[in-house]
């Protein structure tokens, strides 16, 4: 409250005394002067800012000092302080007193805090962006009439240190630094961290020009709306990285739903950072992975019949190539591995975080590095799939062998027409259990083995009673790779 009594004198002789720019607008000047407060103020500040205020004010006996800055209840762009949140909803438009504001809201931080601690909107952490500072807390947009296209101003600036970390910072690709001021928007809900989230007819103007905000992916299903990715919006190359302040302003669609925004100071990070840092961090021992394997072994709980080994393959999902980097998400329930370096890849173009075996859920903080597959990777080069038995062991499966596939491993299907000389595939029913009944292929040969039939009706858990000797439910002709 010294700081927004100054007047212009009082400021120049404040940030003269600091080494700072003493030019510009009396708001600039009070910018620069309670940004000195909160980041840079030493006693020395401190006793300067009251030797200026005392100057002032205690000159006369007669003259008080000033009121206080006005309640932001008065503020048409404040009208929503009381419903939660102790920051500032937009820094007002021109035509308001801006020291009186700048007073308790400067870059969102609230200079008088609530009396009863009320929950504020979280963002989500992005693994690919690193927050060095918060600029803006999240931020209520809130409507200054009942026109459906709105408008939303915020007038903040940067701090040496923070422009020195942007002009100091690689480039990602030309005219694009790793060190950003990013703006985030996401439904003002306070339940939970929230995800990004635009808002209807979104645009972002900074300072003079226009920001671009990332578009829809096209959708190729008839009826399917095409969806719109929505990320931190990077405003760095449009700002002044100087101490002179910046305006940014959002132009919002009404349409009922709340949203929020924040400005944050964040370094952006490449999906080989990323990957760099699981390998630091993220290796699950050797022997943890055969524990898990041995656990996941035990007595199936949906059988009286225990499991006796299950079947990974080495190739990824992904990109159908050998793995390089195995890992799943710790969550996961499967021993199934994907490539790390392509899941990372995928997720830096679009990030969606699913798991590409089991369809759930699996964010960058979850992730773990097999050992243990790693291992078995360098030690088997010769098979594109192993089995784990029961005591945590592994062996080879190689398609020489031939054996049949457990419900673990696909059916690779080879050829697609009669093939001179080779016998047909052991059978089983096919997808239709009916059809399956009622056709019997009577090319087969009749001396099949007992021991192939024996293997086909355990493979059949769902079959009641009799079944007819062998039904093919491939094309006659073709071989199964496994």
């Amino acid at each position: 409250n010294m700081v927004m009594s100054f007047r212009v004198s009082d400021l120049q002789m404040l940030l003269g005394f600091v080494g700072r720019s003493k030019s510009g607008l009396k708001h600039e000047l009070v910018t620069r002067a309670l940004q000195l407060v909160q980041f840079d103020c030493s006693p020395e500040v401190f006793k300067k800012i009251k030797e200026l205020y005392e100057t002032r004010y205690s000159k006369k006996g007669s003259e008080v000092a000033p009121p206080p800055p006005p309640r932001a209840e008065a503020l048409p762009l404040h009208s929503s302080y009381d419903r939660g949140s102790a920051v500032a909803r937009t820094v007002p438009t021109p035509n308001i007193d801006y020291p009186a504001l700048y007073g308790k809201y400067l870059n969102g931080l609230g200079r008088l805090p609530p009396k009863v601690a009320k929950p504020e909107v979280r963002l989500v952490k992005l693994p690919f962006y690193t927050t060095l500072d918060e600029l803006l807390k999240p931020t209520e947009l809130v409507p200054q009439n009942n026109e459906k296209l709105q408008e939303s101003p915020c007038i903040f600036a940067l701090t040496p240190r923070q422009v020195e970390l942007i002009r100091n910072s690689r480039e990602l690709q030309p005219g694009v630094k790793s060190v950003q001021v990013v703006l985030r928007i996401c439904y003002t809900d306070t339940s939970s961290p929230q995800e990004d989230q635009y808002p209807p007819n979104i645009a972002v103007k900074v300072n003079h020009s226009y920001c671009s905000v990332p578009g829809y992916y096209p959708s190729n299903k008839p009826g399917v709306e095409p969806k719109r990715p929505c990320r931190p919006i990077n405003l760095t190359h449009l700002m002044y990285l100087s101490a002179a302040t910046n305006r940014i302003t959002v132009t919002w669609g009404n349409y009922g739903k709340s949203y929020s925004v924040g400005l944050y100071l964040v370094r952006q990070m490449t999906s080989a950072e990323l990957l760099q840092r699981l390998k630091t961090i993220g290796i699950k021992h050797p022997e943890l992975c055969k524990a898990l394997v041995k656990e996941k072994l035990r007595l199936d709980p949906d059988s009286e019949i225990a499991t006796t080994g299950v079947r990974v393959s080495l190739i990824c999902p992904l990109v159908k190539m050998r793995l390089s980097v195995p890992c799943r998400a710790e969550t996961c329930a499967h021993l199934q591995c994907f490539d790390a370096v392509f899941y990372l890849q995928m997720n830096e173009k679009k990030p969606t975080w699913m798991c590409p075996v089991c369809d759930k859920p699996a964010p960058y903080d979850q992730l773990i590095i097999d050992g243990l597959l790693s291992k078995i990777l360098t030690e088997c080069e010769d098979a594109d799939e192993i089995e784990y038995l029961v005591d945590g062991s592994w062996c080879p499966i190689r398609a020489e062998k031939e054996r049949s596939c457990s419900p673990q491993c696909p059916i690779l299907v080879l050829g697609s027409s009669d093939v001179n000389g080779l016998l047909p595939p052991p059978t089983g029913n096919g997808e239709n259990g009916k059809a399956a009944a009622d056709v019997v292929d009577l090319t087969l040969d009749s001396s099949s083995s007992e021991e192939e039939e024996e293997e086909e009706e355990e493979e059949d858990d769902d079959d009641e009673g009799p079944q007819p000797k062998r039904r093919c439910s491939y094309e006659k002709g073709l071989v199964s790779a496994c």
